[in-house]
């Protein structure tokens, strides 16, 4: 089985990883925050450890841990304001846009989708056009999950905090592939899905924030601080982190920090030279590419003329066990911007354990595909 769909979960789970999980089921098993004895003590003890190791990995004020990426985005913008515009770019995910349409349908609130001018990704150019004078936020997502552009973010950031305006990125897919310096990139709130980038479990998110950012909490429940009282904890992370929170892919999220700091230029250099390497051979064939050369992140996006995504993907399971993802991606923008809502898209995505064997492998499969439909 060759595995290219590590854009939506990393199937490699490194070793340290899974010993960092299993610490968790054997030896940090109580509930962290929620008692004073000595087993509850040391489980949120090592929660804190990795808090704060992604406070000096990010440079971020506060760290926020929710169920997923999904939870986090949705605190990071309905937590934000009920009223005013929000621009966001055309390349963002369903996380994105349904919260955008819930505010617009039940709130205050309008949004502007900024356009990519080019093939690269979002520039401050394409965001700067659909400011407004009410404008609070922009959400940008760093890279694309469907094709892998990217957003110049660091010179978004500089122009909109000499406009005042807060700044969201959602790095789900960069995360672990790129270095963050929140306060140097004037980046004011930042999401990470740590089961891609970060090889680490599912079952957890982050949002990283700067102490300027006041968000009202969605989730409303037990913090094991104030018991007694009926409203929610005003201090943070207790003010967002109602519930238990999920310890093993905590830990398994601090470890898969270390794994990338470890390996990160070898990781780097993979992504590039294996979404080079399949880009120079696809683009001898009869096929539509959407992944410019100049973004080698490891996500790749293509069509078979006249020829379903989800067929394709289907195909390459079936016959190949070759797995990558067809469909639309949950980003129906960035679709709609490609030109590609009857297909969808094939999108593989690439992990530090995917060799030029396995990309020979697609090659051969995709020809091979071609020949069958009398393209070549």
């Amino acid at each position: 089985m060759i595995y290219f769909d590590n854009s939506a979960s990393t199937l490699l789970k490194p070793k340290n990883v899974q010993r960092a999980v299993l610490s968790a089921l054997t030896t940090f098993s109580a509930n962290p925050g929620r008692s004073g004895h000595i087993e509850a003590l040391k489980s949120a003890m090592e929660v804190e450890k990795v808090r704060e190791k992604l406070k000096k990995y990010t440079n971020a004020d506060e760290v926020i841990f929710t169920g997923g990426c999904t939870h986090a985005l949705n605190l990071a913008i309905l937590g934000f304001c009920r009223e005013g515009h929000i621009v966001c770019s055309e390349n963002e995910h369903n996380s994105v846009l349904r919260p955008l349409e819930h505010l617009k349908e039940n709130y205050n609130v309008t949004y502007s989708v900024a356009k990519q001018a080019n093939k690269k990704g979002i520039t401050w150019q394409d965001i700067e056009k659909e400011i407004k004078n009410d404008t609070k936020l922009v959400i940008c997502n760093h890279i694309s999950n469907v094709n892998g552009d990217v957003a110049e973010i660091e010179d978004i950031g500089h122009h909109l905090k000499e406009k005042g305006i807060a700044f969201l990125v959602d790095g789900a897919q960069s995360g672990g592939h790129f270095r963050y310096d929140m306060k140097k990139m004037e980046i004011d709130m930042l999401i990470f899905s740590p089961h891609k980038g970060f090889y680490s479990p599912q079952g957890v998110g982050v949002l990283l924030k700067n102490d300027k950012i006041n968000l009202s909490p969605i989730l409303f429940g037990g913090t094991g601080t104030n018991s007694l009282e009926l409203h929610q904890p005003n201090f943070s992370p207790e003010k967002y982190e109602s519930g238990t929170i999920c310890t093993p892919a905590i830990l398994g999220f601090g470890a898969g920090i270390d794994f990338v700091e470890e390996n990160f230029l070898n990781i780097k250099e993979k992504m590039e030279d294996l979404t080079t390497y399949l880009h120079y051979e696809f683009s001898k064939l009869p096929i539509e590419i959407y992944t410019s050369t100049e973004n080698a992140n490891g996500v790749f996006a293509f069509n078979i003329p006249n020829m379903n995504s989800n067929e394709v993907a289907t195909y390459l399971n079936d016959k190949y066990e070759i797995c990558v993802r067809g469909g639309y991606h949950c980003a129906p923008f960035k679709h709609k911007a490609l030109g590609t809502i009857e297909q969808g898209a094939v999108r593989v995505s690439f992990s530090i354990a995917n060799t030029f064997q396995e990309v020979e492998r697609l090659n051969l499969a995709i020809k091979h595909l071609l020949k069958l439909r009398k393209i070549i």
